[in-house]
């Protein structure tokens, strides 16, 4: 499993045209699947995001959480994560998870974020989508 997440001042994703979520200050975080990934996988990632220290305190230190700051999520299922371009110029995916494990597993993420931050907003998995935001820093991290 694999989880993008970037700070951000504010962040949307949009379906033809429509915006289907929508968030300010926290987390835009694109999540990837693997295919021997688990619910407790996707526990210890969810455990090391929110405790990340990445906001600014008093001082300008990164020193607080995102539910230290009231940070709002924006969760974006991405297969391409799991990309691999070794051979040749056209990556392939073998890596990514099955679509069924990994929206069974998406939509667990989900609910388990919402009981840790108030604004948990979401793409749609599968759906072509597009994603904006403008990233705090910037500042990007990988989790896996």
């Amino acid at each position: 499993m694999k989880f993008l997440i970037q700070r951000v001042t504010r962040a949307q994703v949009d379906i033809d045209g429509e915006t289907v979520g929508k968030i300010n200050k926290g987390y835009m975080v694109l999540v990837g699947v693997g295919e021997e990934d688990s619910q407790e996988t996707a526990d210890r990632l969810i455990r090391k995001m929110m405790n990340l220290r990445i906001f600014a305190d008093e001082n300008g230190k990164t020193n607080l959480s995102i539910k230290d700051v009231n940070g709002e999520l924006l969760l974006v299922s991405q297969f391409t994560l799991y990309a691999n371009c070794n051979k040749g110029n056209r990556p392939t995916f073998n890596g990514a998870g099955n679509p069924q494990l990994a929206n069974d597993l998406y939509e667990y993420i989900i609910a388990e974020c919402r009981k840790e931050v108030s604004v948990v907003e979401t793409g749609r998995f599968g759906a072509d989508m597009q994603v904006s935001l403008v990233n705090d820093g910037p500042f990007t991290i990988m989790l896996e």
